[in-house]
């Protein structure tokens, strides 16, 4: 019950269809994103295992949020203090085509507000707080919003802040979602692509 199966197949192991509903859903994590930064308490780490790995497609992508913010000048640093962004599971999947989200589910998971600026618990130091799963920005127009946080998550993953981990069968990645942003690089349609994917919860509001 902890394993998430992240895959391209079906059950019975046949690669989905091109239209196939969880195809858009699968495409969601071709966003650079946060995983469950859309909880009132999001996730503090992820773990990946690889069970089937296309050739040469499928790639996953890291960035530290942590560099990005360190990497800026004092003055931008200052102007991000007390900005908050709203996090919203049900925008992030209509972002990608996915119109498929029921009343219920959008109820079980309403939009959140977290800082743009959060403070790693285990270490202290400050980081960005930014994901593909931001609706808006508080306080900002919601399309001057938009393009605030597009701007704030190109600077992150500029390709000197970013790893791609090319994977091989067997391999298992943990990250920190506190302070990491990934996506898939790809979600292959003529090869097989099966991933588990176990979510830590965790410990308390974004501070």
């Amino acid at each position: 019950p902890y394993i998430y199966r992240l895959a391209n197949v079906d059950d019975d192991g046949n690669l989905l269809e091109v239209d196939a509903v969880k195809r858009a859903f699968l495409e969601v994590n071709g966003r650079w994103h946060t995983d469950s930064s859309f909880r009132a308490i999001p996730a503090l780490a992820s773990i990946l295992s690889a069970k089937e790995v296309p050739s040469g497609e499928g790639d996953t992508c890291f960035a530290s949020m942590r560099i990005a913010y360190d990497a800026m000048s004092e003055g931008r640093r200052r102007s991000l203090e007390g900005l908050c962004a709203v996090h919203d599971y049900a925008y992030s999947l209509s972002a990608v085509g996915a119109g498929g989200v029921t009343q219920d589910e959008k109820n079980s998971v309403p939009p959140v507000e977290h800082p743009v600026v959060r403070t790693h618990p285990p270490t202290g130091k400050k980081s960005l707080y930014v994901s593909g799963h931001i609706e808006r920005m508080v306080g900002m127009p919601v399309e001057e919003g938009r393009i605030y946080v597009r701007e704030l998550i190109d600077w992150c993953t500029r390709p000197e802040y970013v790893y791609t981990h090319r994977w091989q069968q067997h391999d298992l990645l943990m990250w920190d979602n506190r302070c990491v942003l990934h996506r898939a690089s790809s979600v292959p349609a003529k090869q097989k692509r099966v991933m588990h994917r176990t979510t830590v919860a965790g410990e308390g509001p974004v501070e």
